[in-house]
């Protein structure tokens, strides 16, 4: 007997360690939760009804609110849980049909299995449930990824976690049976004087590689990487760095919902999609 289990390639024991250590000081690097939590939170404020049972999927500090909700929350780092749940997002924790709302920013990237994390919270949500998630998508570090690689020139080191474009999520989306899918994404640009200011907000993020058996940085390829970053610069002096962010909209299946014009469409209008259940 095969096991059908997807391939782990990222540590689970090492992301809850990177979690837990970047709970010390991380609302000095949220920037980036932040802002997908506001794309969240305009999406949801489209919905004209009550959500009053809610799974926070990667809870992180616990800022996502509600007003009259009953937040359940989820992570995989001890700290970030606090009196919530710990555990994966790929891993089941709950019954089924117990939330009428599951929203997720800033995890899915990291997951070993996102079409598993995805058809848990299908399963999670009551019938008509909304799901709502953001995550850093393809094209996310390019300049990151280009001075590496180029300081690393010899003998480049996988330290780059596989990406998800916003066609494939779109499709993810589908065949974890949600309805009404809709998949569009934005792209946050920041400015960095320095390389090490990226790299100070990626490990306060929680943001650094989890890959299996990566080599640590050299400071050979610190220095070189540092350099290729500065040659990157505008006239100011500072160097832009590219974080795509992917959203995903989804419904758990309800006889009540309007069908789509064909199986598998992840292209409707995300306008129409948030206002059917009005």
């Amino acid at each position: 007997m095969t096991d059908s289990s997807p391939p782990e390639i990222f540590g689970r024991a090492l992301r809850r360690r990177r979690r837990d250590r970047a709970a010390r000081n991380y609302a000095a690097h949220d920037f980036l939760r932040r802002h997908m939590l506001e794309g969240i939170c305009e999406r949801l404020d489209a919905v004209k009804r009550e959500f009053r049972d809610v799974l926070d999927l990667g809870s992180f500090d616990g800022s996502f609110a509600l007003a009259g909700a009953r937040i359940t929350r989820l992570d995989a780092g001890a700290r970030f849980a606090g009196a919530g749940v710990q555990g994966d997002e790929d891993q089941p924790h709950f019954p089924d049909a117990s939330f009428d709302l599951v929203v997720s920013a800033g995890v899915l990237d990291s997951v070993n299995d996102v079409p598993g994390a995805l058809v848990l919270a299908n399963r999670a949500l009551k019938p008509d449930g909304l799901f709502l998630a953001a995550f850093a998508g393809a094209g996310t570090l390019s300049t990151l990824r280009s001075v590496l690689i180029e300081a690393e020139a010899d003998r480049p080191a996988a330290r780059f976690h596989p990406q998800i474009d916003v066609r494939s999520a779109g499709d993810l989306l589908s065949r974890a049976g949600f309805a009404l899918p809709v998949a569009d994404t934005e792209t946050l640009t920041v400015r960095y004087s320095s390389l090490f200011g990226l790299l100070g907000d990626l490990r306060g993020m929680a943001a650094t590689n989890l890959l299996k058996g990566t080599p640590p940085l050299t400071r050979g390829t610190l220095a070189r990487a540092a350099a290729a970053f500065a040659e990157r610069a505008d006239p100011d002096g500072k160097t832009a760095e590219r974080f795509e962010i992917v959203y995903l909209t989804g419904w758990a299946p309800d006889p009540s919902q309007p069908k789509p014009a064909r199986r598998g469409s992840a292209t409707a209008s995300l306008a129409e999609a948030l206002k059917a259940r009005d």
